[in-house]
């Protein structure tokens, strides 16, 4: 347990052999991302351009959005592609890698979400336990079940803390909702950024995700209830 970091490294395969690759680099005890200092900020970065309607940041702490400046490598290195472009994605973690032909902005989807977990963004920072153990390329029914089951341990974890546990899932669906008005903030200010629509596509992806989970929550998890009825 005396590693200093904690890396997952994403590789973008082309067709016409190009190949993009993304280092990120955690804190291995509290998974926060950590990001080489950035020089250039352009004004999109800015917290109070397009702020989430939930952001509790205030611009003479965090002059710019911690989101924005996480993403902004990766959006300056794919701004002109296209989201149906098609490429190979490999995701390298300590334990295991995993690829897959897809779409760019499949590969998008899942690095976008990673990053976006692991940042210093109030409203994101339940994922970081769910980033330490990350699935790129989930579908609708893993990430339902990844969320929730990490959400009742984290309650497993309120009860030894002498807390009381929410088992029925209702501040989860309140945390939900701001994560969708996170992925709006973000949309709303990488708009004008994105030449094409790969990035844009990605976040959309993450924010139907968002809306899906607030969907499943609200009808008692229904979809995957039958795997518990055997």
């Amino acid at each position: 347990m005396g590693e200093k970091t904690y890396t997952i490294e994403y590789q973008f395969h082309f067709d016409d052999e190009q190949i993009s690759c993304f280092n990120i680099e955690f804190d291995p005890h509290t998974m926060t991302l950590i990001r080489p200092e950035i020089t250039h900020k352009p004004d999109w970065t800015n917290l109070d351009y397009e702020q989430c309607d939930c952001c509790t940041l205030n611009k003479d702490e965090h002059p710019h959005c911690p989101i924005a400046l996480d993403i902004s490598e990766l959006l300056e290195e794919f701004k002109d592609s296209l989201s149906t472009e098609t490429c190979t994605v490999y995701c390298i973690t300590p334990e295991r890698t995993y690829s897959k032909k897809a779409s760019l902005q499949e590969g998008l989807f899942s690095i976008l979400g990673v990053i976006m977990a692991t940042g210093q963004c109030p409203v994101m920072e339940f994922f970081k336990p769910m980033a330490r153990f990350h699935l790129p390329f989930s579908t609708i029914q893993e990430t339902i079940f990844r969320s929730t089951s990490v959400y009742l341990l984290r309650q497993y974890f309120e009860v030894k803390r002498g807390k009381s546990p929410d088992l029925r899932l209702e501040k989860l669906d309140k945390l939900y909702e701001r994560v969708q008005m996170v992925n709006h903030g973000i949309l709303a200010r990488t708009k004008d950024v994105a030449k094409k629509d790969a990035e844009q596509n990605a976040i959309i992806i993450l924010n139907a995700l968002a809306q899906m989970l607030s969907m499943e929550i609200s009808d008692s998890l229904y979809s995957i209830e039958h795997l518990f009825t055997q």
